[in-house]
C-alpha cells in the first residue's frame, strides 16, 4: 500500500529556514509527479511546488518562487522541500502528495501524507 510520510515541520521565526522531507513507500513512484501542498486555516489547499520523480522537472507557485526548492533522492525514495526566508504567511499544514499528472491541482493527486505543521512567527 502506498504511503507518504512527511517530517521536518516546526516553529521558526520569520527569515529562518526549514527543510521538509517526504518518505515514499509501498509502490513505485517513478512516473509520478510529487507535489507539496499547504493549507492554512480557513483557506483552500494550494500547491507550492511540483517535481517529476523521473527527469526532475519542477514547478513553483509565484508566492514561493526563489525561496522554496524541491528535490528528490531516488536512492532514499524521498522528496524534500527546502524553505528559505520564511514569512508568517507561509504558516500552514504542509502535505506531500503523489499523482500521475504534472499538475498543481490537488484533485490530480491520489496519494497524500498526513501533513506536517509549519508555523512562522513574526
Amino acid at each position: 500500500q502506498a504511503q507518504l510520510v512527511e517530517s521536518g515541520g516546526g516553529l521558526v521565526q520569520a527569515g529562518a529556514s526549514l527543510r521538509l522531507s517526504c518518505a515514499a513507500s509501498g509502490r513505485t513512484f517513478g512516473n509520478y509527479a510529487m507535489g507539496w501542498f499547504r493549507q492554512a486555516p480557513g483557506k483552500e489547499r494550494e500547491c507550492v511546488g511540483v517535481i517529476m520523480w523521473t527527469g526532475g522537472s519542477t514547478w513553483y507557485a509565484d508566492s514561493v518562487k526563489g525561496r522554496f526548492t524541491i528535490s528528490r533522492d531516488n536512492a532514499k525514495n524521498t522528496v524534500d522541500l527546502q524553505m528559505n526566508s520564511l514569512k508568517p504567511e507561509d504558516t500552514a499544514v504542509y502535505y506531500c502528495a503523489a499523482g500521475n499528472s504534472y499538475s498543481s491541482r490537488y484533485r490530480d493527486y491520489m496519494y497524500w501524507g498526513q501533513g506536517t505543521q509549519v508555523t512562522v512567527s513574526s
